[in-house]
């Protein structure tokens, strides 16, 4: 019964609600819609005051706890893409690059389903550990580098794995993410209690705002969704569910705690709409961009933000609780 009355609060938190909101104001046609540099300055202001919250979090915490943590988390964004593309390549017929753009996609994470998830968890009292941000930001990048590689090399090509990842971790999310980490792990809490007004205070109201955007574009997906119904849908929703079950498997072999194997199930069953298209647009641009970024987009996300939460928070009690 736990858990689902924190499934039920959930769906009714005010982040998934402005989310359905957007889904909601596309369906009724209305002319909603966030100006483009609001919706550039919420991504910015995110990815910088997590990794601010992050940074001063993880000046706290012992590196001990933390160095299993980030081994699993390596893993699992090294693991990912191979199985993914492997699998697309024999089960869909697509091509290399969209197999790779896609298994890219998946082994990246969602910085904004994280920030789900940890909300999600504060509101349930459940601890998730203090390297949890580190960990988003170690599993960005990895899984785009090693997804470009398997195309060039089916391709025939060589693929620079230097220049893939220099081109990747100098994307302005990633800088964001890392340097803000860095900073707040340089100043600490203390050192951080000037600007929490801005970044810990308003987190929740601006995010609300976030989403409620994203709910505009994921509906805006629509006639993509209907294109390629049967395929985007089962794998927008099957791919997290095995990425969900390695990532709980990781946690129980490595015996984390009931909310860090939340989080690690969670980032691995997230899929990529911000660093990952980026990346692949510049790196592989014959790969078909929308099968990724709908499924990603206008399927993963809304599920893992309904029904993937409370489900890996379930499962994780029941391995490791």
């Amino acid at each position: 019964m736990a858990s689902l009355d924190i499934a039920f609060q959930n769906l009714i938190s005010p982040m998934t609600l402005c989310f359905v909101l957007g889904v909601v104001a596309v369906a009724i046609r209305s002319d909603l819609a966030l100006p483009e540099p609001v919706a550039r300055f919420l991504s910015l202001y995110l990815m910088l005051a997590i990794g601010l919250k992050g940074g001063a979090e993880l000046a706290q915490a012992p590196m001990a706890t933390a160095l299993p943590v980030f081994a699993a988390g390596l893993a699992l964004t090294l693991a990912i893409p191979l199985w993914v593309y492997l699998a697309l390549r024999r089960l869909t017929g697509r091509t290399a690059a969209d197999c790779a753009g896609f298994a890219a996609h998946y082994g990246s994470v969602s910085a904004v389903t994280f920030i789900a998830a940890t909300a999600f968890l504060d509101s349930a009292g459940i601890a998730h550990g203090s390297h949890a941000t580190a960990l988003l930001a170690l599993m960005e990048a990895p899984a785009i580098v090693v997804a470009i590689m398997l195309a060039r090399r089916a391709e025939g090509g060589a693929a620079s794995a230097g220049g893939v990842l220099g081109r990747t971790l100098s994307s302005k999310s990633v800088v964001l993410l890392a340097g803000g980490l860095a900073i707040g792990a340089i100043v600490g809490p203390a050192g951080l209690q000037p600007v929490k007004p801005l970044f810990v205070d308003l987190f929740r109201g601006l995010l609300c705002l976030f989403l409620l955007d994203l709910g505009l574009q994921a509906a805006r997906q629509g006639a993509a969704i209907r294109q390629a119904a049967p395929m985007i849908l089962v794998l927008g929703v099957a791919v997290p569910l095995v990425n969900a079950a390695l990532g709980l498997a990781l946690a129980s072999v490595i015996g984390l705690s009931v909310g860090e194997a939340t989080i690690l199930a969670t980032l691995a069953a997230s899929a990529s709409y911000i660093v990952a298209p980026a990346a692949i647009r510049s790196a592989l641009p014959e790969a078909d961009a929308g099968l990724a970024l709908t499924a990603a987009l206008a399927v993963t996300f809304p599920f893992n933000l309904l029904v993937g939460l409370p489900l890996y928070l379930g499962a994780a009690r029941l391995l490791v609780g």
